[in-house]
């Protein structure tokens, strides 16, 4: 089983996360922002994880913090679960389209960590600043030691926009962690 827990915990949270690659998209979230708890439930739900996530944060603050570092933690939690990522695809990329708008991701999970998203997101889905989905896809990308492209291919409905990107990057990262051989994925004969 490709499984994984992490506890984080800082001033500004407290974060407790398990997961399981090869689920069948159960998702038990809840980081006391509901617009991020809606994405990462479709997130968990997309991409067949199984995801238990607890946040606890500085809301009185903003939700920067939360945002930020549920997005470190799902990613550390999904680099151990990979191990050495022997027979993973390792690459994938996906467009959706959500009503009015569509997003195209790609992801490499060949070890190195980079954000290509040139998209500027801003404005608020509720409660919710949307330039905090950049910063979870920085985050998660830093620790899941990932690629990741991302672009919106046409704007529209701020929470469709959202949703149509966190729905891509799900089905990138159930192509990308599915075991297709008993290889590792690259012609140095090992991932980082």
């Amino acid at each position: 089983m490709r499984t994984a827990t992490t506890r984080r915990t800082t001033k500004e949270t407290d974060i407790t996360l398990t997961l399981s690659l090869d689920g069948t998209g159960k998702a038990d979230i809840f980081t006391g922002v509901g617009f991020f708890d809606h994405m990462l439930e479709l997130l968990t739900v997309h991409s067949r994880m199984d995801v238990s996530l607890s946040c606890k944060g500085d809301l009185q603050v903003d939700a920067h913090h939360t945002v930020e570092d549920v997005g470190i933690a799902l990613g550390s939690c999904v680099k151990t679960a990979l191990g050495d990522k022997r027979g993973i695809a390792r690459f994938a990329d996906r467009l959706v389209p959500m009503d009015d708008t569509a997003a195209q991701v790609a992801v490499d999970f060949g070890g190195r960590s980079a954000l290509l998203f040139e998209d500027a997101l801003c404005g608020k889905v509720g409660e919710f600043d949307m330039e905090l989905v950049e910063e979870f896809l920085r985050a998660f990308s830093a620790h899941a030691g990932c690629n990741i492209y991302a672009h919106i291919l046409r704007a529209g409905n701020r929470h469709h926009m959202a949703e149509a990107l966190f729905k891509a990057l799900a089905l990138c990262l159930r192509d990308a962690v599915k075991i297709v051989s008993d290889a590792v994925p690259s012609s140095k004969g090992m991932l980082e």
